[in-house]
């Protein structure tokens, strides 16, 4: 039905942290550093689940997760390192809506402040270096679901549609964070990524519930070990996380900057969920 495998997951939550990467920073508005902290954190998920993966014993569909684990890590490399190297050329959207404040500022003051000077030398990273990853992660991924006995595809969409899961809901929780160190980003950003998990919060319950699936749990063809509580808890994480989502959109309707600091919050308590959400189905079902 579906395996319960410490190295997939890793992989999993590397690439889908990576798509959420790209898909806040391909409008060049967050700061460098932001990119930095997601490219470091998946790296070191790509790198424990290349570790884990090769400890253990599996065929040659484990195998090709396992190298493209470490592919996955060295794209993270790479793209950590291309933006590094540009990074005297900024971010082109920051470093506008720094000067478009700056005047506003002289114009409602009326007090004229000396020009400052960023530096903007060459050309900036391309956030299109971050799909590498998850491109060839995907590959692993596929190969994972094929090798959990998914050769009728459903094992491998719990796969796809799970690492973009964990990966948007982790990602929400972590540019929440960010308005911390800039301030002054559009709050769009953080409204667009909670609406991309949302998004995909139907597709993981709904592959999740495709029999042999939670349907199989509550009607008690499958065994859950508790008498059926882990399928009623499975179901309590899925709506609170869904519910979260939703809430946490609400919260991003408010005009105080206390509101981006709430939306985070939320999102913690989603990271939890969408954990249960995900692992308890895989626990039980692999069971």
């Amino acid at each position: 039905m579906i395996d319960l495998d410490a190295a997939t997951f890793l992989l999993q939550w590397a690439v889908g942290g990576m798509i959420g990467c790209w898909f806040t920073t391909r409008r060049r508005e967050v700061g460098l550093g932001y990119g930095w902290m997601l490219r470091i954190t998946f790296l070191c998920f790509a790198v424990a689940a290349a570790a884990l993966g090769w400890s253990s014993d599996g065929g040659s569909a484990t195998r090709l997760r396992d190298v493209t684990s470490v592919l996955v890590a060295l794209a993270c490399a790479g793209a950590l390192a291309s933006s590094i190297v540009r990074r005297k050329a900024g971010v082109r959207g920051q470093l506008a809506d720094h000067d478009r404040r700056s005047q506003r500022i002289a114009e409602m003051t009326g007090i004229d402040r000396d020009e400052v000077a960023l530096e903007r030398e060459g050309r900036e990273f391309d956030p299109r270096l971050d799909l590498i990853a998850p491109i060839v992660g995907a590959v692993g991924l596929v190969a994972a679901g094929v090798d959990a006995g998914g050769n009728d595809g459903l094992a491998i969409a719990r796969i796809i549609v799970g690492a973009a899961f964990l990966g948007f809901v982790t990602d929400a929780m972590l540019l929440g964070h960010w308005y911390l160190v800039q301030p002054g980003l559009p709050r769009r950003h953080v409204n667009d990524i909670v609406r991309a998990f949302l998004w995909v919060w139907p597709a993981e319950v709904v592959v999740m519930l495709i029999p042999t699936g939670m349907f199989s749990v509550f009607s008690g063809a499958v065994d859950d070990g508790w008498g059926g509580q882990l399928g009623w808890f499975w179901a309590a994480c899925a709506v609170t996380t869904g519910v979260l989502g939703v809430v946490t959109q609400r919260a991003l309707r408010e005009r105080s900057y206390s509101a981006v600091m709430a939306a985070t919050g939320l999102m913690y308590l989603a990271i939890l969920t969408a954990f249960g959400t995900d692992l308890v189905a895989r626990a039980v079902l692999a069971g």
